[in-house]
């Protein structure tokens, strides 16, 4: 019942932020969702056990999922409310539980996994696990109640802590060093771009760009994803401000419920929101962008974020400034692939390169390209340590 009204919880602030309709569809296409992580359930190797539906499960269950099928495993996807959840422990023999929250079902399923000696891997993309580190978040301050249920306690604490369990995956070395000192083995499998959004984006590739570009601004984007993001933003407003009095012909795009400080008024005009979008208009709503932003807090939540917003837009060719981090800077070739800032100067400094450089938006725009079809698509996955151990488990 806890995980009914969590789900009720979030549907319902779903349909608050996003209205009856943009938010009541969101809402159907996740029940959709639902459904269809019951029915496409077949028997094989691997078992992705996740939560929800959301952006984590498409990235490190489905994602992950695909990766794992373009070498030979195979691989299916469900939910833990899955009403068919128990009889799957003996449909496979590696099992890899994202994110999932601790219930009576969960707990005989693994009881179930033990007893016919199949393999349980903990997979998170962030520190989720350790409630010290959730809860002292923005995004936990402004979830409402029924969400805030989930992060009464470490999300997949019980699983991580469990000495049967003796591997981890997770999405980048920072999160990976954490998770060492549980005493687990970890695996660093970064976040993947499927092949279905590789097509997306080839397409859109092929438009011309004075098709593409219909004006003379300079679209400078930000995508927030979910309601967490407000401080990030806030570390680059003053920036964001001396760029906009300095430059009148550019425009910032702001996609997810974002909440902009009271300085930021004066330039509402030249603001354009997204609330939602799905996958399709995401990729097209980057596309339309010039320069794409990815600031973050400095805490140690915020460390642990992946290079999602790098790869997402090197795919589309836009480039991007990024927070000067440990894993923005092991992607990142300051100058050449990307920008990294720290200070507001060097936020200034760096746009203003951009805004006033147009062969420089497309050369770093091509070689971050070539980056992210190199190391973040599922079809060019390369993880191989990985593959092995899962085969040495399916061999057993």
């Amino acid at each position: 019942m806890k995980l009914f009204f969590i789900k009720v919880g979030k549907s319902y602030k779903t349909i608050q932020r996003d209205g009856l309709i943009k938010g009541g569809t969101r809402v159907l296409l996740f029940v959709a969702d639902y459904f269809k992580s019951i029915v496409s359930v077949k028997a094989g190797d691997i078992l992705f056990i996740t939560a929800g539906v959301g952006d984590s499960a498409l990235y490190r269950a489905h994602n992950q999922a695909e990766e794992l099928r373009t070498h030979g495993f195979r691989v299916s996807v469900t939910m833990q409310d899955n009403p068919f959840l128990l009889s799957l422990s003996k449909k496979f023999k590696i099992f890899v539980f994202n994110r999932t929250l601790q219930t009576a079902k969960t707990d005989k399923f693994r009881a179930a996994i033990k007893k016919q000696n199949g393999e349980i891997i903990f997979d998170t993309d962030d520190l989720v696990f350790d409630v010290k580190y959730i809860q002292q978040t923005d995004h936990y301050a402004r979830m409402s109640h029924f969400e805030k249920k989930q992060y009464e306690k470490g999300i997949g604490e019980e699983i991580l802590k469990d000495p049967y369990v003796k591997v981890c995956t997770t999405s980048t070395e920072f999160i990976a060093a954490i998770l060492q000192k549980y005493g687990k083995q970890v695996f660093v499998i970064t976040n993947k771009l499927s092949n279905q959004w590789v097509e997306i984006t080839e397409k859109l590739l092929k438009i011309p760009p004075k098709q593409k570009e219909g004006h003379e601004k300079i679209r400078i984007g930000y995508f927030s994803g979910t309601i967490g993001h407000n401080k990030d933003f806030a570390t680059i407003s003053d920036a964001l401000i001396k760029v906009l009095k300095k430059y009148p012909q550019v425009e910032i795009f702001l996609a997810g419920p974002l909440e902009l400080e009271k300085k930021m008024a004066e330039f509402s005009e030249r603001i354009v929101r997204s609330i939602y979008a799905p996958r399709k208009k995401h990729f097209e709503n980057i596309f339309a962008c010039d320069i794409i932003l990815a600031p973050l807090e400095r805490d140690v939540f915020s460390e642990g974020k992946s290079e999602l917003k790098f790869s997402e837009a090197g795919l589309l060719k836009v480039p991007i400034v990024a927070v000067r981090n440990s894993t923005y800077a092991k992607v990142i070739i300051d100058g050449e692939n990307g920008y990294l800032a720290e200070s507001e100067d060097e936020w200034v400094e760096k746009i203003s390169n951009l805004i006033e450089n147009c062969e420089l938006r497309k050369s770093m725009g091509e070689k971050a390209n070539q980056k992210t079809l190199r190391d973040y698509t599922t079809k060019h996955s390369h993880t191989q340590e990985y593959y092995d151990y899962l085969r040495t488990k399916l061999k057993k």
